[in-house]
Order: C-alpha cells, then sequence, then structure tokens
C-alpha cells in the first residue's frame, strides 16, 4: 500500500501555514505519520502554542530544526518569505532527504538552486485540500525515486486526489486551473447569491440554493461520466429559462472572461518563477562541509 511508505519516517514542516496545516491535520488523522514524529515550526510563539496544543507535535522556531534527523521536510512558507528561508536552510538538507513544496510559483530550478538540493517535489493544493476534498498536481525531480515518489503520493493523498505530471509547466498549468480554480468558483457563488438576492430571497436562504445547486451539479458531472456540454443541452429547451439565461452570459463574453482570467494567472505564476529563480541564483556556492552532519541521530 502507498501509506505503508510512510512508516517509520521523521516530517519537519517548514512554515506551518494553512496549507500545511490541512496536510498535517490529514497525515493525524490518518494514523500515517504519529505525531512524536512530526517537528513544525513558525517564527511566532503563539502559532507554535496552538499546534502543541491542538495536534501535539513537536515545534521550533527555527526552520533548520525541521532539517535535523527527518526523511521528508514540507515547505509552506509563503513566496516572499522564500528567500531568507532558503538562506537559512542551504546546505541544512541531506542527499537521502525529500523536499516537498507547495509554494506557489517555486519552480524546482529554484528550489534545487537556492537550497543545493537535488530531490524536490512541485506541488499545486487548492483550498478544498482543508477539507480533504482537494487536488493536488505535482512534479519530481530526476533525482525523486521511488519511494520519495510513493511518500509523495501517500502524504498528499491526505489531502483529496493528486496527480503526478511528467512536465513541471503544467503545475504552473494547474495553479492558474485547479489551484486558483477556487477563486473563480467562489466568485460566481458570490454573484449567484447576490442575484438570488436580488430576486427576493433572503440571503440565507439564497446561500443555501446555490451552494447546494454548485454541489449537486459537480457531483452529478463526475459521476455521469459526460461532457458537460451534453450536460447543458439536457436541461437547455428551446426558447426556456436556460437559453435565455445562456444567450446573456455569451453575449457577457463569459467564457472569454474566463479564459483571460486563467491565462492572467498562468503568466502571473511564470513571473514568479522567474522572480524565485533569479533570486535562487544569487546565493553563493556552499562548501563541501558545510553540507553533511554525520551519522543520523535517532
Amino acid at each position: 500500500m502507498v501509506e505503508d511508505s510512510l512508516r517509520g519516517i521523521h516530517l519537519g514542516i517548514v512554515g506551518t501555514g494553512v496549507m500545511a496545516e490541512a496536510m498535517l491535520a490529514g497525515l493525524l488523522e490518518r494514523e500515517l505519520v504519529p505525531a512524536r514524529d512530526i517537528v513544525c515550526t513558525h517564527p511566532r510563539a503563539a502559532r507554535r502554542e496552538e499546534l502543541v496544543a491542538t495536534y501535539h507535535v513537536n515545534v521550533a522556531e527555527r526552520n533548520v530544526e525541521a532539517t535535523k534527523d527527518t526523511d521528508v521536510v514540507l515547505l509552506g512558507v509563503k513566496p516572499q518569505m522564500l528567500g531568507g528561508v532558503m538562506a537559512e536552510l542551504r546546505g541544512s538538507l541531506q542527499p537521502s532527504q525529500l523536499l516537498i513544496s507547495i509554494i506557489a510559483g517555486a519552480s524546482t530550478t529554484a528550489l534545487g538552486e537556492g537550497l543545493d538540493h537535488p530531490a524536490v517535489v512541485r506541488c499545486m493544493p487548492n483550498t478544498p485540500a482543508q477539507i480533504g476534498r482537494g487536488v493536488t498536481v505535482w512534479y519530481g525531480t530526476e533525482s525523486v525515486d521511488e519511494t520519495g515518489k510513493a511518500r509523495t503520493r501517500a502524504m498528499l493523498s491526505a489531502l483529496g486526489r493528486e496527480f503526478e505530471v511528467h512536465d513541471e509547466r503544467q503545475v504552473a498549468m494547474a495553479t492558474a486551473v485547479s489551484g486558483t480554480g477556487p477563486t473563480y468558483i467562489f466568485l460566481f457563488i458570490e454573484a449567484l447569491t447576490d442575484a438570488a438576492v436580488h430576486l427576493g430571497f433572503p440571503r440565507h436562504v439564497a446561500r443555501e440554493l446555490v451552494l447546494d445547486t454548485m454541489q449537486g451539479s459537480a457531483e452529478f458531472a463526475l459521476q455521469s461520466g459526460k461532457h458537460v456540454a451534453q450536460l447543458r443541452d439536457m436541461v437547455t429547451s428551446p426558447g426556456g429559462t436556460s437559453a435565455e439565461a445562456l444567450y446573456e452570459l455569451e453575449r457577457g463574453g463569459f467564457r472569454t472572461v474566463i479564459s483571460d482570467s486563467v491565462w492572467a494567472a498562468f503568466h502571473r505564476t511564470l513571473q514568479l518563477e522567474a522572480q524565485l529563480e533569479k533570486r535562487a541564483m544569487e546565493f553563493p556556492t556552499v562548501p563541501p562541509r558545510a553540507k553533511g552532519r554525520g551519522a543520523a541521530r535517532r
């Protein structure tokens, strides 16, 4: 089983933010990694205390503590913090350790150069991962062996579904589609709810109507196995209400706006990649003696 690949491992989490916490909670709930074998870092003492109280994990202020005697290191800091974190961690990772990054726009080139470490997995989870219903697209460098890939699958399955791709550019694409996708959907939910209120529904009723409609439609699309265009045709009678509504959507450029939004998100991802890669190239070469920590301390 894939889950067996995590048996006996020690996990370090650098920057335990919302998404990293979602992964932490999923791993603990499924009993894939015991709390005693996990160390989480965060700069704020209050946040560290919260993690201990909620999950009973080990915590530390210094990020380098997450790389000591761990098998997998999960990197979950904000993109603007990555430069400082890479400077702190550079040279502290052993070749046998697997680095999994969930940082938007951080390419394996930037991470590999910035951390002087070859075995890197780049992931793009999305917001529903916080309730175990997410979708994560990931890419591993050539230095990530089959054990590392199995561990990646097991960890990401704690967030929902996972998809490995063999072209890193597709992770950037996923950032614009599935990663940013909930933003588009939330905005549509908000707009449809506001429209229902404008018609005369109380807001709490409008919200439930819209959310149930969205959820039911998505489930129906998944289970039917049909193309969504077929499903749309099924509910669009000639001269009916759906036909009238679709006409207004198309007249307003609905498809074009969505497409332009996805392209904008994709190009922004590429800009972030270029910025982070440039920052990583500025790091000096790590002296050979700085790479080792000696024998494992377990």
